[in-house]
């Protein structure tokens, strides 16, 4: 399947939203409940993190010159709740957003045949707007925007 080139701007606007999102809110919003265990700055880790893991894989794909596919599952959002919790919420906020940019870029200057192979592979991982919407949306509904 060809990837569309939309994905660029889907994934800048996601990353805006962030932005937008972490200069809008005051530090007690920031620790705002969203479901049971997460707040507003742990789905802010939770993305960056994420956005780290597509990273990996596209550094690890590049030096490999074939598609990396790591061995991590769900079960690590679990494992990883205490570190994000221990996360400021103002870091979480800013690493959030500098990952989201730079991740941005680089999927946007990658060559194009490996993002394919990406892409038909995991469209989530070229796509990032839409894990990242997923989680801003669950935060606008905490926040009863």
């Amino acid at each position: 399947m060809l990837l569309d080139p939309s994905y660029k701007e889907l994934n800048r606007a996601s990353t805006e939203r962030i932005k937008n999102l972490a200069a809008s809110l005051t530090d007690e919003e920031m620790q705002t409940r969203v479901g049971k265990h997460w707040t507003v700055s742990i789905a802010l880790a939770h993305l960056a993190w994420w956005d780290r893991r597509v990273m990996y894989v596209l550094d690890m794909t590049a030096k490999d010159g074939k598609l990396f596919i790591p061995e991590i599952d769900v079960f690590v959002n679990d494992l990883s709740l205490p570190l994000w919790a221990a996360i400021p919420p103002r870091e979480a906020a800013r690493i959030a957003i500098e990952t989201s940019e730079y991740l941005d870029q680089q999927l946007e200057g990658y060559p194009p045949l490996l993002l394919e192979e990406i892409y038909n592979y995991n469209k989530r991982w070229v796509i990032r707007a839409l894990h990242r919407n997923e989680h801003l949306d669950e935060v606008d509904a905490a926040l009863k925007r």
